[in-house]
């Protein structure tokens, strides 16, 4: 074989390679580029999932608040209003002061939904609308969710309404994180507002106990014993066997308190009492990153 067939075989091999690599290449090329756009869409889809599963937390939370909102203060008005048509004749200074309390607690529900709903549709500059031109108009200043700090005007309230109510406070009270904060003060807005719809004249005790690690809140109320068969219901009517959970297989109420204390590790636990009335305790850890 001479030099210049050698030299052709050569080149005719290089060549040969050249084209197999080219091939190859192309081939890993459009094999990344399927693979970014499968990645692409996986991501997307992940993107997707998430802002659904945020949207449903949020509706959640918004439908939690409102629920507390507009169940307290319109049983506070019912009950006041109830009791001004009773001594509406005979005494009037007393409708009186109960249709005051009506309005109170009407203006009360209007100030926290326009809390709530300023929150949802903020100003257009970014910020809660402040005191101007129509600031009386539009209704008091939005300020923040109500806390531990707002027991004792929640007391108030509700003892007025006819629930007298004693307040135990025991540990050093300290600062707690807001959602914190918040969650136990609705778990006390709830019990106290079941026990006036339901409770049939007794009373009840909150306390609050600042533990070392948790915070522990719990509420007793007094009222017709279930042994007898004279308890009153729980929102769905009639009686419930004794340690049954109370407001179990129920509305919103405390089936949504005890998804704001499982947000923060948490527990709740609502029960008739045998001797009458109902207990509510709720242990929500502090120390949980």
């Amino acid at each position: 074989m001479g030099e210049s067939e050698v030299l052709t075989a050569a080149l005719a091999v290089a060549c040969a390679a050249v084209l197999g690599l080219a091939v190859a290449l192309a081939r890993t090329r459009r094999r990344w580029q399927a693979a970014v756009g499968e990645r692409g869409w996986l991501l997307e889809r992940e993107r997707e999932s998430a802002a659904e599963a945020a949207i449903a937390a949020e509706r959640d939370r918004i439908a939690r608040e409102l629920h507390d909102i507009v169940s307290h203060n319109v049983s506070l008005m019912v009950v006041q209003a109830s009791a001004a048509r009773e001594v509406l004749g005979t005494m009037p200074d007393e409708a009186a002061t109960a249709l005051r309390a009506v309005e109170d607690a009407g203006r009360g529900a209007m100030t926290e939904l326009r809390h709530l709903l300023g929150l949802l549709a903020p100003a257009q500059d970014g910020t809660d609308a402040g005191p101007g031109p129509d600031a009386e108009a539009a209704g008091p200043p939005l300020a923040p969710q109500p806390g531990l700090d707002r027991l004792g005007p929640l007391v108030d309230r509700i003892s007025f309404a006819g629930l007298p109510v004693e307040v135990r406070v025991s540990g050093e009270p300290r600062p707690l994180p807001q959602g914190v904060d918040v969650t136990a003060y609705r778990i006390v807005q709830e019990a106290l507002t079941n026990a006036l719809r339901h409770g049939d004249g007794g009373k009840a005790q909150v306390t609050v106990r600042y533990a070392d690690h948790a915070l522990r809140v719990e509420i007793l109320s007094t009222g017709p014993s279930v042994l007898t068969g004279t308890g009153t219901g729980t929102g769905t009517g009639g009686t419930r066997p004794a340690g049954r959970p109370y407001g179990e297989g129920t509305g919103r109420g405390l089936l949504g308190l005890r998804e704001r204390v499982a947000v923060h590790g948490g527990e709740l636990d609502a029960r008739r009492r045998l001797g009458g009335g109902f207990r509510v305790r709720a242990r929500i850890p502090l120390d949980r990153p």
